[in-house]
């Protein structure tokens, strides 16, 4: 009878003998840490590998009191803004050793599920359909941040700003010569990171003197964008010059309703659409974009989320501000 072979648990302390460093600094480089240099690092990472090791989770957290775990409610995983938004920062805790645990629950549920997985902090996407007094806490003593409007909960909250990248978008159609512009993107159930970009829309409209018009939408997604874009495109005399759309979901709807209406962009129709993501630039018509960066929000989000986990204060607003990157979807209105 063959001897059953015997597979040998590699430890850190393995790692460190064959590396010729101290078992701190394996430990230390294993989790990313700034205060080993990246020489360093990299042979602890290439040795850690080519051993197979694999770290012991529940010993690591009887040692850090951690679970290695951040839960996230999130709204949607079919959008494509905020799908990207969450690969990008669990890639980011990936690379820190954090485990990312996904809810689409209501807040309240996604909390206690939370619970009982005894995550390290929560991440909260505030765009559900919740309407809270601003003092309203939730039942946790688990570290929460935010990740909607500023002052809205008392937790700290990162704050793109959605108002002001609307400011911007009216500003560029305006100095473009455009005075007649309408918004796509009023879904039919309260959204309060919606509702920010609305009322600034309808204040940027009264103060330039536009004629603005605001569409309402079921939903932020493609084919709300379309039948959105079909109704008020489809009349020729007071047809708008151009649209501020309030996601890169409905900006594909509206730039299909376009092409079936034989309406060229950005010659007869200028589209600015929210949501500063890479796929903007590869459509075929560019598109000219406002936000942040989503990779600036995933830094931010994740070195937040890690300052709460090992009890660092956090600024209660953490504002980013957002940016209009200029591409082909804009150009002056033509002459009628």
């Amino acid at each position: 009878m063959a001897e059953k072979e015997v597979i040998k648990t590699v430890t850190i302390k393995d790692i460190a003998e064959r590396a010729g460093v101290s078992f701190s600094t394996v430990s230390k480089a294993l989790r990313n840490s700034p205060l080993v240099q990246e020489k360093t690092k990299l042979k602890v990472l290439r040795i850690a590998e080519e051993m197979g090791y694999q770290p012991n989770i529940a010993a690591r957290r009887l040692v850090s009191k951690k679970s290695w775990a951040i839960g996230f409610v999130w709204p949607s995983v079919e959008r494509a803004t905020t799908g990207a938004l969450m690969t990008l920062i669990n890639e980011k805790l990936e690379e820190r050793s954090y485990t990312t645990l996904l809810s689409i629950n209501r807040i309240e549920s996604a909390i206690a599920a939370f619970h009982r997985f005894q995550v390290d902090a929560i991440f909260i996407f505030y765009n559900h359909d919740e309407k809270v007094p601003p003092d309203y806490s939730y039942n946790t003593n688990i570290p929460i941040l935010v990740y909607g409007v500023a002052g809205h909960v008392p937790y700290p909250t990162i704050d793109v700003r959605r108002d002001q990248a609307t400011k911007l978008a009216v500003e560029h159609l305006y100095e473009l010569g455009h005075r007649n512009i309408a918004y796509i993107g009023q879904p039919v159930r309260y959204d309060l990171l919606q509702e920010e970009k609305i009322r600034k829309f309808r204040e940027e409209g009264e103060r330039l003197g536009l004629k603005h018009i605001i569409a309402p939408v079921e939903n932020m997604e493609t084919h709300s964008g379309y039948l959105a874009a079909k109704q008020i495109l489809q009349h020729k005399d007071d047809r708008p010059t151009a649209i501020v759309s309030g996601s890169y979901d409905l900006t594909r709807g509206i730039l299909q309703a376009a092409q079936e209406l034989k309406l060229s962009v950005p010659e007869q129709l200028s589209i600015v659409s929210y949501d500063n993501i890479p796929q903007s630039a590869n459509l075929e018509v560019p598109l000219t974009t406002v936000g942040v960066e989503l990779s600036s929000i995933a830094d931010k989000a994740t070195e937040t989320l890690l300052h709460l986990v090992d009890e660092e204060s956090v600024p209660d607003a953490i504002y980013m501000e957002p940016e209009l990157t200029l591409r082909r979807s804009t150009a002056p209105p033509a002459a009628r």
